[in-house]
C-alpha cells in the first residue's frame, strides 16, 4: 500500500498534465488562431471609386486585399478615358478581404466622322451634322465660281475628320463669284510715292499725274484724285492724280 500523500501526488500529476495542455491549447487558439480567423472574416464598408482613374482604384483595392475586374467599358460625355463610371458592389456595401469588385470604365467621348456637307444648303448641312451628333458652328463666307450661291463650299474640320461628338463645325457658304471690284483709298494730302503704294494695295493703278504749282506745299503732294475716296471701282482701274510743284 502506498502512503496516502504519495498516492495523492500521483493522482494530481495524472490529472494536472492534461489540464495544463488544455489550458495551453486554449491560450494558443485565443491568442493566435482566433485573431487571424476573425481578422480574415471581418467586414468593412467599400470605398467609392467612381470618378477615379482605374489605375488609382486598383492600387487602393490592393491595399484593402480586394481584387477587381472591368465588367464593361462605355462612352461618356465629358469624362476622360480610363475613369471609373460605376462599381459593383456600390460604395458603402460591407465587404470582406478577397471580394471581387466590378468596374464600369469610361472610353472617353465618342468619336464620329465629319460628314460631307459641300454643295448642301445651310439647313441641310445642319441636319446632316446633327444626325451624327455634331453641331453647326460659325457660318463664314467663301467665293466659288463652280457652286451656286448660298450653298456650303467646305467645312472645318473638313469632311472625314474624326472629332468628338458635340463638336461645332464651321461651314463656309458661297457668296458668289470672286469679287472684281475694290474701293478707292483717300490719297489727298500724302506724297505721290505714298499714293502709289496705297493704290497698288487696293489693286488699282496709278494713272495720269498732273502738276500744279503750289509754293506753300512740298513738291509732289497730292492735291486731287480722279475718283473720290470710298468709290467702288473695278480692279485695275487707273486713278489720275494732281500733285504740287514749285517754280
Amino acid at each position: 500500500m502506498l502512503p496516502y500523500d504519495s498516492l495523492r501526488r500521483k493522482v494530481a500529476f495524472r490529472i494536472g498534465f492534461p489540464l495544463v495542455g488544455l489550458i495551453l491549447l486554449v491560450l494558443i487558439v485565443n491568442g493566435i488562431v482566433m485573431p487571424i480567423v476573425t481578422r480574415h472574416g471581418s467586414e468593412f464598408p467599400l470605398p467609392d471609386f467612381t470618378g477615379e482613374r482605374l489605375l488609382e482604384a486598383r492600387m487602393a483595392l490592393k491595399d484593402l486585399s480586394l481584387v477587381d475586374t472591368v465588367a464593361s467599358e462605355e462612352y461618356a460625355d465629358n469624362v476622360d478615358k480610363g475613369v471609373v463610371l460605376n462599381q459593383f458592389p456600390l460604395a458603402g456595401t460591407k465587404v470582406k478581404a478577397g471580394r471581387q469588385i466590378k468596374f464600369v470604365v469610361s472610353l472617353g467621348q465618342r468619336q464620329v466622322l465629319v460628314p460631307e456637307v459641300s454643295g448642301l444648303s445651310v439647313r441641310q448641312a445642319r441636319l446632316d451634322l446633327e444626325t451624327v451628333g455634331l453641331r453647326l458652328g460659325e457660318i463664314a463666307w467663301a467665293f466659288s465660281d463652280t457652286l451656286p450661291e448660298r450653298v456650303v463650299v467646305m467645312s472645318y474640320p473638313p469632311a472625314g475628320t474624326q472629332v468628338e461628338t458635340g463638336s461645332e463645325i464651321t461651314v463656309f457658304v458661297n457668296r458668289g463669284r470672286v469679287p472684281r471690284f475694290t474701293y478707292v483709298p483717300g490719297v489727298v494730302g500724302g506724297t505721290l510715292a505714298e499714293a502709289e503704294t496705297l493704290l497698288r494695295g487696293k489693286d488699282l493703278e496709278l494713272g495720269i499725274v498732273s502738276y500744279r504749282i503750289v509754293d506753300s506745299l512740298l513738291p509732289e503732294t497730292v492735291l486731287e484724285q480722279s475718283e473720290p475716296e470710298g468709290a467702288e471701282v473695278d480692279i485695275g482701274t487707273e486713278i489720275d492724280l494732281v500733285v504740287s510743284a514749285v517754280e
